[in-house]
């Protein structure tokens, strides 16, 4: 009878353990669950932070340097146009958490201004990013560490010259002109180009993002006079501050031309009609993004002249790109139907 007792408290300490390690299950599970729910929600609301849609123009900027080499191999294409694209994001992301007090006027659907994300959170994501992105850069070429570091310095000092409006717009192209040339640095480039040669898509490169800044300035006009922002347009008007964005817009065409012209003239290439129509192309979307830019009135309708111009300078680098290297059309046709795609989905309207 006693060995009978013993036998079933045995087994019902046997089902007990049992009972309760499908109960530890439960919770390791359930705890995954919802650890992995907000990693998801994380990652959903930081991919918001970094705006998708104007990665592409970083990825632009990137390949338009890989594109004066020689040879470019498709890993390296694929491995340097990748950082190119994702280090504007994180880029966007890092001058996000020093100026939540304007963006909560202007762009107020972002996750850092309604505070679903922690600027600590915000801050360290976008660190670690650069810092891969960075990776593959000096994977390439060692000497861009150098680049890395300057454009990194000049990310988290954006804030402070933003609020000067006789720095704002060139600190930012400065910043966008490192990952032409680092870039340019991961690929051997052809003995026969000149200096000139290199250097003109840069100056595409610098005033074309410029300018996109300069009319991005229009749509924050009122935000950034309640924060002390004191930019060109809350300086001294939408009137100057649109025929000052004129200037860059023709130094960015001119560039843009210059570099076809050397690319076909010095080095003994044959004219191919497709990058001229791709520069035409620019150039239509240019001219229609000054003109709105001359008529707006109220910052929720700058959009109207920022979104073309952001289109000009893509076809102006595309045709560089093309320019170079032919053989890459059908690839980079692709990714611009991909930035069409991610402009028009954009979640805000009004914001660029």
């Amino acid at each position: 009878m006693v060995y009978y007792s013993r036998k079933k408290m045995g087994k019902t300490e046997m089902n007990q353990q049992g009972h309760s390690l499908v109960r530890y299950q439960e919770e390791i599970q359930g705890l995954m669950y919802r650890l992995a729910g907000r990693i998801g929600r994380f990652v959903n609301l930081y991919i918001t932070t970094m705006r998708p849609y104007l990665m592409f123009i970083s990825g632009m900027t990137g390949i338009t340097g890989m594109s004066l080499g020689n040879y470019v191999s498709f890993l390296k294409l694929a491995l340097v146009g990748l950082a190119s694209f994702l280090s504007y994001g994180f880029g966007q992301a890092l001058t996000d958490c020093s100026q939540i007090d304007t963006d909560s006027i202007s762009s107020p659907y972002r996750p850092l201004t309604r505070g679903l994300l922690t600027t600590r959170s915000v801050l360290m994501t976008s660190l670690v990013g650069l810092l891969g992105c960075s990776a593959i850069f000096i994977y390439y070429k060692p000497s861009n560490i150098f680049f890395c570091i300057a454009a990194t310095i000049g990310l988290s000092t954006y804030t402070f010259f933003k609020r000067r409006w006789w720095a704002g717009p060139f600190y930012n192209s400065w910043i966008v002109l490192t990952l032409y040339f680092i870039a340019l640095n991961c690929v051997v480039v052809d003995g026969l180009r000149t200096s000139l040669a290199i250097l003109s898509p840069g100056f595409t490169v610098f005033f074309g993002y410029a300018n996109f800044v300069l009319s991005g300035y229009f749509k924050d006009v009122e935000a950034d006079r309640q924060t002390g922002y004191d930019t060109l347009p809350v300086r001294f008007g939408n009137g100057l501050s649109a025929y000052c964005s004129d200037l860059f817009a023709l130094l960015m065409l001119l560039g843009a031309i210059l570099s076809l012209s050397l690319r076909f003239a010095v080095n003994g290439v044959r004219m191919s009609a497709i990058p001229l129509f791709i520069l035409v192309i620019g150039i239509s979307f240019t001219l229609l993004g000054q003109i709105r830019l001359h008529q707006v009135k109220r910052d929720n309708e700058a959009y109207r002249a920022i979104v073309p111009a952001l289109h000009g300078y893509v076809f102006s680098l595309l045709a560089i790109i093309i320019a170079n290297q032919q053989t890459w059309l059908p690839t980079m046709l692709l990714y611009v139907t991909c930035y069409f795609v991610a402009i028009r989905v954009r979640p805000e309207r009004s914001q660029i």
